[in-house]
């Protein structure tokens, strides 16, 4: 059985439908189809001091964090999902080797744009659809995720959360969403 087969459909999805766009770089994770990880860190030092987290897919418009994508296949409980989200906001800066364009210097940061997307898809192959209340607990998570964004002095401006499985994934609304965001 394939690893991470929503991670790879999905980043191949935005691959497709969004790197085309004027401006975009798509970035990917290995899970998503990708050659990197894709730390993100609080401070334009590189260390693990101040990296905060990994996360799958990155699109950077004009050379700028633009939307932060994260797939959750196995961990759907809230405490990952709010950590997820925290992480990302209390980061300031991508860091990268692939971010040297000056050859054996240090890697450049690549900062937030001033309004940054945040996209989590959570995974529902595990549930049990007509006896789980996890829907509607992301939904509440969603709703109060909204209601603190911005965090202060963090660029997420905007959270969207979409669930589903691999079998029934419609990515239409979540690459419209994306779409609709980087215009």
């Amino acid at each position: 059985m394939e690893k991470h087969p929503l991670h790879k459909r999905i980043g191949k999805l935005i691959d497709e439908e969004v790197s085309d766009l004027s401006g975009i770089e798509v970035i990917k994770d290995p899970a998503c189809g990708g050659s990197q990880n894709i730390p993100l860190f609080c401070s334009r030092d590189k260390s693990n001091r101040t990296e905060y987290c990994n996360v799958d897919l990155l699109i950077l418009k004009n050379k700028k964090v633009k939307v932060i994508v994260e797939i959750e296949e196995s961990n759907i409980l809230p405490t990952q999902i709010c950590g997820k989200f925290l992480t990302s906001a209390l980061s300031v800066f991508f860091i990268h080797v692939s971010g040297n364009i000056h050859g054996n210097e240090a890697p450049e940061p690549i900062g937030m744009d001033e309004s940054v997307l945040f996209v989590q898809f959570l995974d529902t192959s595990t549930l049990k659809m007509d006896k789980t209340s996890k829907i509607e607990q992301w939904d509440n998570i969603s709703n109060s995720i909204q209601g603190i964004i911005p965090v202060a002095n963090s660029k997420i401006d905007s959270y969207k959360l979409f669930s589903g499985d691999l079998e029934t994934f419609d990515g239409k609304p979540l690459v419209d969403s994306i779409k609709e965001y980087l215009q």
